[in-house]
């Protein structure tokens, strides 16, 4: 499923907007390389969250959230809607949520299951 396809039930939101281009991975191990950014990725992915949410979980002022919040969304990570005066954010490229737990099961030394991404 591509990034456009995952938001396009957003109207007027980042999501729609997305191109239907492939995904440069290398942008998306950069963008997941920051603890802030891997923990927002982590906490999106089972729910969307207003920049207030992310500024909380990661305890970080607003402006550096919204830069790691744009890195993400310029890899293709995840998606917006404006909402008011809230912007919301959801996951644009699923298989980032099952890659992450996988990689933490297997920091925990956990068993990890080989399956195919986003089928």
């Amino acid at each position: 499923m591509g990034a456009s396809s995952y938001c396009a039930n957003w109207r007027n939101s980042e999501c729609e907007r997305m191109p239907t281009t492939q995904v440069d991975p290398v942008a998306v191990f950069r963008a997941l390389g920051h603890r802030a950014r891997l923990k927002m990725v982590e906490h999106v992915a089972r729910g969307e969250h207003c920049v207030a949410d992310l500024v909380a979980l990661v305890g970080l002022s607003w402006s550096t959230v919204s830069r790691h919040l744009a890195i993400l969304q310029a890899a293709g990570i995840l998606c917006s809607e404006k909402r008011g005066n809230q912007v919301f954010y959801k996951l644009a490229l699923p298989c980032v949520a099952s890659f992450t737990q996988c990689v933490q099961a297997a920091a925990e030394g956990r068993r990890v299951e080989v399956r195919a991404c986003c089928s």
